[in-house]
């Protein structure tokens, strides 16, 4: 199949054996999911981007170890998780072992546009920041089913697939994230 509609597998054993515009059809089909997905793991859209490319130079490399009986956005979402993952560490150990500023913390985003446009887009921009960092400080363990599932429409037996868990123990997690984030955000009102 070599039309507009060919399914990802297809485009996928295309770009294996050499044909570079087969991958680029399969980038410009995910990169938008993929963008949406470490955006709301990360809670920076310029993290976000670089994760999306990392992951697109991953999945490059490893094309010969995708197994087309599962959904080439699913494995995507695996190595987008994994690069969402090690950004993670190296923030941690910036921040904890050497000491260092987080480039990408709260304090150096939140510097105020002064156009007369931002500010009456303020309100609607700060409490979408505020949802993006309460989902990007959830622990790991509740944050990737929630996003996987809630935010980019896996069901549970796949994100579980993702995860390594099982279905079960999927939506116990998202359920745990909701009330947390719950919590966290109801926190954030009683400060205000």
């Amino acid at each position: 199949m070599t039309g507009e509609g060919a399914p990802d597998a297809a485009l996928a054993a295309r770009a294996l054996a050499g044909d570079d515009a087969a991958f680029g059809r399969l980038m410009r089909a995910h990169t938008n999911d993929l963008f949406r997905f470490a955006r709301r793991y990360t809670g920076d859209p310029d993290a976000a981007g670089d994760v999306v490319q990392d992951t697109f130079v991953s999945a490059w490399k490893a094309l010969a170890r995708y197994d087309d009986s599962r959904p080439f956005g699913v494995w995507l979402r695996a190595i987008a998780l994994n690069k969402c993952r090690d950004r993670a560490r190296r923030r941690y150990l910036r921040r904890v072992v050497l000491g260092q500023a987080d480039p990408e913390g709260f304090e150096a985003q939140s510097r105020a546009d002064p156009s007369p446009d931002a500010e009456m887009s303020l309100i609607t921009r700060q409490r979408l920041d505020r949802l993006d960092r309460a989902v990007a400080g959830l622990p790991a363990g509740l944050k990737e089913p929630l996003i996987l599932t809630v935010f980019e429409g896996l069901s549970q037996q796949a994100a579980g697939e993702v995860l390594g868990l099982t279905a079960k123990a999927v939506e116990i997690r998202v359920y745990r994230a909701r009330r947390r984030l719950a919590e966290l955000l109801q926190l954030g009102d009683d400060a205000s």
